[in-house]
């Protein structure tokens, strides 16, 4: 099929840049580019479509790997494929944490995130560079695409964003079609996801473009509309109602609707269900080359969206613990801190 073809003259270059001026690779670096492929379970449970995406991306990290080899000569590079922990946020398990440790830059080029894990959380503590890129397209290394953006000038304006979050005390989100959301944002740290992975430690999203923050835990309140087209397979609006920083009810969404409903299980009183419906973060998107609305890695990078997660964040500066992260991208959205507006129905005004 002529989807699963990936053109390896139009990637080179943008995995050539990534290495050099995102991940600031040096000769003798070990650079190791991990993926993640279809367990049998879900060989048996996903449409082929959604297997064949998997299968591209994990393709894409192959090509990544040689890219590097072919480039980087100096370097020594090895390409990892893990089975897959089917939700983003999930620990990939010991040997995968153990190769990350030993790398000096990881490339994780996965349909399940890493981000959000003790395996990034360690390997960045052994002074690993990570690149976390769940959900990653090859069309996202093209010319013209989020990774040929000015990472530099994203740099400036995002640190100008995480600056108002971390001075802000509270914060509001609305939107003509529905959403308003008010939490506090009080003692935490507005961080930066500009794409400069160079410092040794370091780690983010590729493509990035964010600034983002853990708002404080138990304070959300209000309602949250995810408009149809904005998460993968939405085909109609998600409505998810918040009372004191947790989810207490989904409605609408269709079938993601129901994917939803059944992993946050709002009529159970357990763990893991309670800190899953957290209100977990609050990001900004600054990345003007990025476009493309129901893939969740670009869509949270969009300039002039706003998007809040749910689950854990306890790896970016909160205090919930959970086994997913899911974020949800909200566009043409007004953005208050502290009675200011900073963004207008999308547009930024810093």
């Amino acid at each position: 099929m002529v989807v699963c073809l990936i053109e390896f003259e139009k990637i080179e270059l943008g995995v050539i840049n990534m290495f050099r001026v995102n991940m600031g690779v040096k000769p003798g670096e070990k650079i190791l580019v991990v993926t993640d492929f279809p367990t049998a379970e879900e060989w048996k449970a996903k449409s082929s479509e959604k297997l064949l995406d998997a299968l591209r991306r994990s393709l894409l990290a192959k090509m990544v790997s040689e890219i590097a080899m072919k480039n980087f000569p100096e370097c020594t590079v090895e390409f990892f494929a893990y089975p897959s922990v089917g939700k983003h946020g999930t620990y990939p398990g010991r040997e995968v944490e153990e190769k990350m440790k030993a790398a000096d830059v990881v490339v994780a080029i996965t349909t399940y995130s890493l981000t959000h894990t003790d395996a990034r959380v360690n390997a960045c503590k052994a002074g690993a560079r990570v690149a976390s890129m769940p959900m990653f397209l090859p069309e996202m290394f093209y010319p013209g695409g989020p990774m040929a953006a000015d990472y530099q000038k994203i740099a400036e304006e995002t640190k100008k964003i995480a600056k108002m979050l971390t001075e802000a005390n509270k914060a509001n989100i609305k939107t003509e079609t529905g959403t308003d959301i008010t939490f506090s944002l009080e003692g935490r740290e507005g961080k930066v996801d500009a794409g400069i992975f160079r410092e040794r430690g370091s780690w983010g999203n590729l493509p990035s473009g964010e600034a983002y923050i853990a708002p404080l835990e138990g304070t959300a309140n209000g309602k949250v509309v995810v408009e149809a087209g904005w998460y993968p397979d939405l085909k109609e609006n998600m409505v998810l109602t918040f009372k004191n920083g947790y989810v207490v009810e989904i409605s609408g969404g269709g079938e993601v609707g129901n994917r939803f409903r059944s992993l946050l299980a709002l009529e159970k009183t357990e763990q893991p269900y309670i800190s899953r419906r957290n209100l977990a973060e609050l990001g900004v998107g600054t990345n003007p080359y990025a476009r493309r609305p129901d893939n969740v890695l670009e869509a949270e990078k969009i300039r002039g969206t706003v998007h809040i997660a749910i689950g854990d964040n306890s790896h970016m500066g909160g205090k919930a613990e959970s086994d997913i992260h899911e974020d949800f991208i909200i566009p043409r959205p007004t953005l208050t801190l502290d009675g200011k507006v900073v963004m207008k129905n999308g547009e930024l005004l810093i």
